[in-house]
C-alpha cells in the first residue's frame, strides 16, 4: 500500500473516530437534558405532565367487544361446524397414533429419517423416541404430535399459497408485511385469546392459537424463496412458451422447496414451542404434563416433561433440516 493510501485510511479513521465521539457527546446531552427536566417536573408538581391526559380505553374496550359478540353470533354455526370438524380428525389421528404398537412407530422413525436425513440422524431420532416412552409419556407424547401435526398443516396450507401470491404481487407483500410483524412481535398469551372466543376451551382453540403463532414464518420464507429463484432461469421457461402457472409448479416453486421447507420446519418448531401455553386452555399432551406438576410443585416431573418437548422437537429439527439439506447440495 502507498504512502498516500496509508495516509487516506488514518484520515477515514480519524474523521470516524471524530463522528462516533460527537454522536455520543450528542446523545449525552440529550439524556442529561431530559433527566433534569424530569427532576424539574417532578419536584414542582405539574399533574398534567404525570397522568396522560387522553383515555379512550373504555370506548375501545366496549368496540372490541361489540365486534367480538357480533362475530360469534353471526358466524357462530360456521365456528361450531369448524371445531366438531377438527375434534373429528384430531381424535381419530390420536386413536391412530395410540393404536400402533410402539415397536412399528420406531421402525417408521428410523426409516423416515434414514431416507430424508441419514442413518445418522434416523438412529439419534429412534434414540429419542425410547427416552421419551422410558419416562411414562409416550401417550402424551402422541397427543402432542397429533396436536402438531393438524395445527402444522393448517398452516401449511394458509401459508404457502399466502407466500406464493406475496412472492408475485408486490402490493398484497407490502400489505401483509406489517400483519406479519405484528404476529411475530405479540405476545403468544395474546393468541389464546380469540381461540376461547371462538372455539371455547379445548384442543381446538389451541390448534387455532398455534396456527396464528406458527404461520408467519412459512408464509415469510415461502415469499422469500420464490424471490429468490433465478430470474434467468425464469425467462428460460418464458421463452420456451411456458405459462405464469406453469413457471411456478415447474420452475420456481421446485427451486424455492430447500426455503420453503427451512418454513415449515420454523412452523414446527414455534408450534412446539406453544404446547405449553396452549395447554392453557385446555389442550392435552406434554404441555398439560409441565401445567400439572408445575401447580403440583413437582420439578422434577415439570422438567423432565419439558426436557420430553425439547427432545420431540430436535427430532423433528434434524430431520426436516437433513431433507433440506439434501435438497440444498
Amino acid at each position: 500500500m502507498s504512502k498516500v493510501n496509508k495516509k487516506q485510511v488514518k484520515d477515514n479513521s480519524t474523521q470516524l473516530r471524530g463522528f462516533n465521539l460527537k454522536k455520543f457527546y450528542f446523545l449525552f446531552i440529550i439524556i442529561f437534558g431530559a433527566f433534569i427536566l424530569s427532576l424539574v417536573i417532578n419536584e414542582s408538581g405539574v399533574e398534567i405532565a404525570m397522568d396522560f391526559p387522553i383515555n379512550i380505553s373504555k370506548e375501545l374496550e366496549g368496540s372490541l367487544d361489540g365486534s367480538i359478540d357480533w362475530i360469534v353470533l353471526t358466524f357462530g354455526g360456521f365456528f361450531d361446524v369448524i371445531s366438531d370438524i377438527i375434534k373429528i380428525i384430531l381424535g381419530k389421528l390420536i386413536d391412530l397414533l395410540l393404536w400402533i404398537p410402539w415397536p412399528i412407530i420406531l421402525t417408521l422413525v428410523f426409516i423416515i429419517g434414514w431416507k430424508v436425513a441419514s442413518v445418522k440422524i434416523a438412529s439419534m431420532s429412534v434414540l429419542g423416541v425410547v427416552v421419551l416412552g422410558s419416562v411414562n409419556l409416550w401417550q402424551p407424547t402422541m397427543v402432542t404430535v397429533a396436536i402438531m401435526v393438524i395445527a402444522v398443516l393448517i398452516s401449511i396450507i394458509i401459508g404457502v399459497p399466502m407466500g406464493i401470491l406475496a412472492a408475485r404481487n408486490d402490493l398484497i407483500d407490502a400489505r401483509i408485511r406489517p400483519v406479519l410483524d405484528t404476529m411475530q412481535t405479540m405476545p403468544s398469551f395474546v393468541y389464546l385469546v380469540p381461540g376461547i372466543m371462538l372455539f371455547g376451551l379445548g384442543n381446538v382453540a389451541a390448534i387455532f392459537a398455534t396456527v396464528l403463532y406458527a404461520l408467519p414464518p412459512c408464509i415469510r420464507l415461502t415469499n422469500l424463496g420464490i424471490r429468490q429463484v433465478d430470474a434467468s432461469v425464469v425467462e428460460a421457461g418464458k421463452s420456451f412458451g411456458s405459462s405464469d402457472f406453469q413457471l411456478l409448479i415447474k420452475i420456481q416453486i421446485p427451486m424455492a422447496i430447500p426455503t420453503i421447507m427451512a418454513g415449515v420446519n420454523q412452523t414446527v418448531m414455534m408450534a412446539l414451542s406453544m404446547s405449553t401455553i396452549a395447554a392453557m386452555v385446555g389442550a392435552g399432551g406434554l404441555g398439560i404434563e409441565v401445567l400439572r406438576a408445575m401447580g403440583q410443585l413437582r420439578e422434577g416431573e415439570a422438567l423432565i416433561a419439558g426436557s420430553a418437548i425439547v427432545v420431540l422437537a430436535i427430532i423433528i429439527d434434524r430431520i426436516s433440516q437433513g431433507y433440506v439439506d439434501k435438497r440444498s447440495l
